[in-house]
């Protein structure tokens, strides 16, 4: 059986993040791609100008589509936008449990606010408990922690909020290390810095990478240390030429 992945997220009309991007990480780990969007974004390199939320009935109506026929061995959520978005898959993926990863995406590379003030809670709340593990960014964990602290004490205060293990990103940072904590043991991850303005999907590309490997049956650690070097890859082979903005990460390796 080919091992399959399902990324619940919105679409990305620039290619570079979001579903597109999951995708395209799905196929470069060996995995089918399946993915249930729940908005579509206007957006390029440089700007989100126009965010559509599609009805939480159609959510539904996707998710039985590809739970009932094809099947799924592991899930992503990436950026859920709304309250209501988000109640409603984590009451969907409450009666029909995956391995679970969940990348808070909050704000665009751009700047963008992609998820409204009242989905924070309903995210943490609802969705943390079902995650096998969540992903956020150095920046998104202190958002969703409180407080400004080292990685291993906001993975310990994500922990204590209800998600089972925490990866605090820090791939772009100057310290280029992930963070892993399971409430048990505390892993740093080193990650291969690359100076290359192509980082657009780099995060995505990562939880969905993350996702695969364990459809694929990895253990966290080691799917966690694939999806980091997924990620430098993918920023390593960036395409810094394609649009005005931040370039998009190239997971499959495109350029001639």
């Amino acid at each position: 059986m080919v091992p399959r992945a399902l990324t619940i997220a919105t679409s990305d009309s620039g290619g570079g993040a979001g579903i597109q991007a999951d995708l395209k990480a799905f196929a470069a780990a060996g995995v089918y791609g399946a993915s249930v969007l729940v908005a579509l974004t206007a957006q390029s390199t440089r700007a989100v100008t126009a965010i559509h939320e599609l009805p939480p009935a159609f959510v539904v109506a996707q998710l039985d589509a590809v739970f009932d026929d094809i099947g799924v061995d592991a899930a992503k959520t990436g950026m859920l936008f709304s309250r209501e978005i988000v109640d409603t898959v984590a009451a969907y993926l409450r009666d029909r449990p995956v391995p679970l990863v969940v990348d808070p995406v909050m704000v665009a590379s751009s700047g963008a606010r992609l998820l409204e003030d009242d989905a924070v809670d309903a995210l943490v709340g609802a969705l943390f408990p079902l995650a096998t593990v969540i992903t956020p960014n150095v920046m998104e964990a202190r958002a969703l922690a409180g407080v400004d602290a080292p990685p291993d004490q906001l993975a310990e205060r994500l922990h204590d909020l209800g998600a089972a293990a925490v990866i605090v990103t820090g791939g772009h940072t100057a310290d280029a290390v992930d963070h892993l904590y399971d409430g048990r043991e505390h892993v740093d991850l080193p990650v291969e810095w690359r100076d290359v303005a192509a980082t657009h999907g780099a995060g995505c590309t990562h939880s969905a990478t993350l996702a695969a490997l364990l459809a694929r049956g990895e253990t966290l650690t080691d799917a966690a240390r694939g999806a980091a070097a997924a990620a430098s890859r993918a920023v390593a082979q960036g395409l810094v030429e394609i649009g005005s903005g931040e370039g998009p990460v190239d997971i499959l390796g495109v350029r001639p």
